[in-house]
């Protein structure tokens, strides 16, 4: 496979980008590099060889998720500029036509 303009302008009209014509240039150059690259690996030979699922076989170490209450809702309120009993008062700021 090979890169031409007409590749770089569909890949930039699904990407929003606009190009000129001298950046066009050397992006189908870099990307024609690139695929170059890529096709290297085809010589290998993989077979026998599993898919890499994870990059390592490092298990996470993370706390168990418990809920706790840090703040009440009185205390959060507390020092509200706005509110009522049970909530905090702000500025309408969605106008529904």
């Amino acid at each position: 496979m090979t890169i031409d303009k007409k590749t770089v302008d569909e890949i930039a009209h699904l990407a929003r980008l606009e190009f000129e014509d001298a950046a066009k240039d050397e992006i189908i150059n870099d990307m024609n590099r690139m695929l170059a690259f890529v096709d290297k690996l085809n010589e290998l030979n993989t077979d026998g060889v599993e898919p890499l699922i994870y990059m390592n076989d490092d298990v996470d170490v993370m706390r168990d998720d418990v809920a706790k209450t840090t703040v009440t809702q009185q205390d959060a309120l507390k020092n509200a500029p706005k509110k009522d009993s049970d909530y905090f008062k702000v500025p309408k700021v969605i106008d529904q036509k």
